[in-house]
Order: C-alpha cells, then structure tokens, then sequence
C-alpha cells in the first residue's frame, strides 16, 4: 500500500479507528459536515500521521513495448466495450489499451463517496467518529448487509467510519449512499472531483435513481423492500429494458475513463489527493476489501499486496452493463502500480470476464519481475 513500516501499537490506532467500533458509536441522526453536536475526540491527528513515502525516481526507457502490446492485445479480443489502464506510481509511464472512453463505473464509484469524505476531515468538517444513524428510508437496493442491521431493530447507530468502512470493503450499498447524504449529496462529490482535477470521471445521482435509470424505471420507497425493486424491474418489456440499458451504456451518468481512474489512484498514492492521515486511511480501508475474489486479487503472485475496489453493473439476459476492478498493485520490492480494468457492455460470460482483469494484472506482475529496478528501494508499506 503506501510503504513505510509502523508499530503494532499504531496498527492498534487505525484497528480501531478504522473497524467503527461500539465505543465510537452513538445514539442520533448524524450531522452533516461542520455541524449539529460532536462525538468526544478519539479519532487521531497529525500528531499520529505516518508520512507517505516520497517517490523514488528511477530510471526507466519509455513505455514498456512488451506489456503495452500485452494489454492492447488482450482488450481488444475481448468482445465488447472495454478498456484498461496502468499507470506507475514510482517510474515514469503509462500502458493503456481504450482506456479513454467512459465506461460505467457503478460501485467504483464509492472511491469518489470516500475521498469526498476524507477531504472533508482534511478540512476540519467530517470526522470519522460522527456518530451517524441509518434507517428504513435510508436501505438502497441489491448488496447492502447493512439492512439486516436496521431491520432488527427499525435503526442502526454507528459512526461515519464504519460506514466508510462497510462501503469500501463490503461495497454496502446502504452505507455508501448515507455517506452520500453526509457530504452534501452528489454535486459535494462533484466538486471534489473538479476541485481535484481528477480529469474524466463522472458521478452518478446515487445508487437508488441510477439503478433504477438504469433500468427503466423511476425511484419508488418500494423499491427498497425485499423483492421490491426486482418485482418492478421484471415487469418491464424486454424491449423497455433493453431500450434503457441502451441509453444508460451509451453515455453512463456514472461513466470515467480508465486512464482518469488510474491517474487518480496513482496520485493518492503519491500523497497528492489527501492528508498523510487521510490516505493512510483510504489505502488501509480499500486492502480489506472482501469482495471481487476472482478479479484483480486472483492474479496477485506471493508477496504482492493489492488496495482495490470493484464495480459490478445489471445484467440482462447474457448482457452485462460494468464489471470492473480498479486498485494499486505493490509488488515485493516496493514499486506500485495503479490499475484500472473496466468492463462497460458485454455478453461474454463471467468468467472471461474476470479471466480479462485477472490477465491485465498478471501481465503487470510479470513486467514487474522482469524489468530493470525489480529489486529497486522498499517505498511500499
């Protein structure tokens, strides 16, 4: 991840920071940033931020030819709208194969949610033990374990961190979108994307109306009930749902570039998008990430260590709109890499397509061990 080491006593800290533990949590709506009442301080400060390690230059002869024509190869015998991107966070190029059209980025999206955030706590506005609540007319739809939560007891209090958490690493749909309403909604998200000039990156109006665009329909509560959403959708004409996924793949409102993403984490990396803290937090929070098993982490060889998020879209019939994984890859001596792979409209089965991102990052693994440097300085963590 970003590379230095650190004590077991401040790998306790961000456990503890991080994993939004009953002590953090309070009974109470939530605020938005910079108002309503406050948590008792326990979140670190500066005082415990460990730096991010500077960029060790390192000699390098232009765009590696072989992996270039690798990724360029495997995108394009694969059927359908795709692209990938590979930037290196420590040497100086970038592979990409259409990696700058907009695909739909759907749940990579949730990276945008939380660096909103943790811009926020940069600011001195958010902070991670907010005690935050969420409730019946919070629950989204799809994968969100969340509502098992609420429904035992009609609400759940936690804290903002653990939401950040369950977003990220579950890629709970609830969570993220209460986070959404925590910063301001969709154009606070926007902003910090402008603000960052983190270049083709879109973002969506939330994961209730971009579902349900996405299929055809409009927003209802009902939706969010069990069944509910699933029931309206299969209603529909095919023709209808077909005509909608259309429109949605053809100019995504949630779209981004594969090269934009790839840019974006390789500048987190680099400790150019957020506080030391802050990045810290997000890379730490994106490496416990439990979902897409067969992506990106399939492919890892021993001694990698990979910060990633996944994004998977609706499927209609054989056809697939977003199956991506993007994340930064740290090879044993320390180099890292920020991939992107991104799946926009296909009708190849899962398995090649995960067989597609798996292949894109074992292709960086091999450059890695291959190429001049390969046993170059530690400045990973």
């Amino acid at each position: 991840m970003v590379g230095v080491r650190k004590s077991m006593a401040n790998r306790g800290a961000w456990f503890f920071l991080l994993s939004g533990v009953a002590a953090l949590a309070a009974c109470g709506s939530g605020s938005r940033p910079g108002t309503g009442s406050r948590a008792p301080e326990i979140e670190p400060q500066v005082s415990v931020s460990i730096p991010v390690p500077a960029v060790v230059s390192r000699p390098t002869t232009g765009v590696p030819r072989a992996l270039q024509d690798e990724v360029t190869r495997l995108v394009t015998a694969f059927g359908g709208r795709a692209g990938a991107a590979v930037r290196a966070v420590d040497e100086n190029w970038t592979v990409e194969a259409t990696a700058r059209q907009r695909l739909p980025q759907q749940s990579v999206s949730k990276l945008w949610v939380a660096m909103t955030l943790l811009d926020l706590r940069d600011q001195g506005k958010a902070r991670l033990d907010d005690p935050i609540t969420v409730l019946p007319a919070d629950l989204t739809l799809f994968h969100q374990p969340i509502a098992y939560l609420v429904a035992k007891t009609g609400r759940f209090d936690t804290t903002v961190g653990n939401l950040l958490t369950r977003a990220l690493t579950q890629s709970d749909n609830t969570a993220n979108d209460r986070l959404l309403t925590y910063v301001g909604g969709p154009d606070a998200v926007r902003r910090m994307i402008a603000a960052k000039r983190l270049g083709d990156i879109r973002f969506g109006p939330g994961e209730r109306a971009l579902q349900a665009g996405t299929a055809g329909l409009t927003w209802q509560p009902a939706f969010a009930l069990a069944g509910g959403f699933e029931a309206a959708r299969s209603r529909l004409s095919p023709e209808a749902r077909a005509a909608a996924l259309d429109r949605y793949t053809a100019d995504p409102p949630d779209g981004a570039a594969p090269l934009a993403i790839a840019d974006a984490l390789a500048r987190l990396a680099r400790g150019e998008l957020l506080s030391e803290t802050s990045t810290r937090i997000m890379i730490d929070t994106m490496g416990a990430s439990v979902t897409g098993r067969a992506r990106l982490r399939a492919a890892m060889p021993a001694g990698w260590k990979i910060s990633h998020k996944t994004g998977t879209g609706q499927d209609l019939g054989r056809r697939n709109a977003g199956f991506n994984d993007v994340g930064l890859l740290t090879a044993p001596d320390g180099r890292r890499y920020a991939l992107a792979v991104m799946i926009g409209d296909t009708t190849r089965p899962i398995r090649e397509r995960q067989q597609l991102i798996q292949s894109v990052a074992a292709a960086v693994a091999r450059y890695a061990s291959t190429s001049p440097g390969a046993a170059g300085a530690n400045v990973a963590y």
